[in-house]
């Protein structure tokens, strides 16, 4: 059989070109409805129930499966008299008086921050090898994954840093500006609104870009990490060599991607919406009905170190609860995107053409 004949078989790429990649490259509309059809067949055919939650639990520390306007709740809706926000206020009062409570707090909010950047960068990968390998072998796939982890978590860090850098230095040099435009009276000039106009572009604009970098990397630098073991700025460099050559099935791809998002995020709230409302009635219910109970035997909730231990127990477990449904919810959302990715990309790069095609691909270093 001749190479011709060869390439021309279904379900082959077709012929490769100078870069590596075949010309018959696939449009972001197949990519997609590949993408749907592998996701149902992943979830649903058959149905485990062990795999969801799993494959949940993965998506859990990569956002869930949407931002979700249902956890803007708070604690306004318990009973005055229970004093939760004076209990807040009084906490945070002493807190302010400790300065080794603020520093112990900062120390623990940077490392809890670190340490789930890092199950971020590593559990993408995972993603990636459960979709690609049609199963999720989670301490095997961890661990294959930790080395190209860690050159996502690398990068991560640094566009974090570069960001956190960025609005420091954006913030003094504005209090700066303030300040010197109010000892002159000039808050109101031309020169001060185009100046916030500025600012504010400079930040939208720093955003959607940091957006997009953070999207591209998930949804098509991985997979090729993946596939061709390579460190981030090198699949990042093959990466830009393909877009540069078809930015218009990439800008396809982004803003079909982006509505893909939209319309799960909405889906999501809409299945959402009613478990969580019901949730939250039954906390405040329950926690209506314990303080109702204490005051008809003659007691009162006092907050004291026990109380707030438990009050602080009940919030963390009520908060894991709803994350936890969100993601079990959101999941195949998550799986969704991710594949659209990896589909989109296989047909531009031989390496992950192979490793869709070859369920059994394992890492090998």
């Amino acid at each position: 059989m001749t190479p011709g004949a060869l390439s021309s078989l279904p379900g082959l790429p077709g012929p490769l070109g100078k870069a590596g990649r075949s010309h018959a490259a696939g449009s972001p509309a197949e990519a997609l409805t590949a993408a749907f059809h592998n996701t149902w067949r992943l979830l649903f055919r058959p149905f485990d129930v062990r795999r969801w939650f799993k494959l949940s639990l993965v998506c859990l520390f990569l956002g869930g499966g949407t931002p979700s306007a249902a956890f803007n709740w708070s604690l306004g809706g318990l009973r005055n008299d229970a004093g939760v926000r004076g209990a807040v206020e009084s906490a945070r009062q002493y807190a302010s008086e400790h300065l080794w409570l603020v520093i112990l707090a900062t120390v623990f909010g940077l490392a809890l921050a670190l340490v789930l950047l890092y199950l971020r960068a590593v559990l993408r990968f995972v993603l990636v090898d459960a979709i690609l390998n049609r199963t999720l072998e989670f301490g095997r796939s961890f661990q294959d994954a930790r080395a190209l982890g860690n050159s996502y978590f690398r990068w991560l860090l640094g566009m974090v840093a570069v960001i956190v850098v960025a609005l420091a230095a954006g913030v003094v040099l504005a209090v700066r500006y303030l300040r010197a435009a109010a000892g002159t009276g000039e808050t109101t000039s031309l020169a001060f609104s185009i100046a916030l106009v500025v600012a504010l572009a400079a930040v939208i604009l720093g955003s959607l870009l940091a957006v997009l970098l953070v999207t591209l990397t998930d949804d098509l630098v991985v997979p090729i990490m993946y596939a061709e073991r390579l460190a981030l700025a090198p699949a990042w460099r093959k990466l830009w060599a393909v877009i540069s050559d078809d930015v218009g099935a990439f800008a396809v791809y982004m803003v079909l991607r982006f509505g893909v998002s939209l319309l799960v995020g909405a889906l999501v709230l809409l299945i959402l919406f009613p478990s969580v409302l019901s949730l939250l009635s039954g906390a405040l219910i329950a926690s209506t009905l314990i303080v109702v109970a204490l005051g008809m035997v003659g007691l009162h909730w006092v907050w004291n170190p026990v109380t707030i231990l438990l009050g602080a127990l009940a919030v963390l477990l009520l908060t894991g609860t709803m994350v936890a449904l969100l993601s079990v919810v959101g999941m195949p959302g998550q799986v969704l995107l991710q594949d659209f990715g990896i589909r989109f990309a296989a047909s531009r790069f031989p390496a992950l053409e192979s490793a869709w095609r070859s369920p059994t691909l394992r890492f090998s270093d």
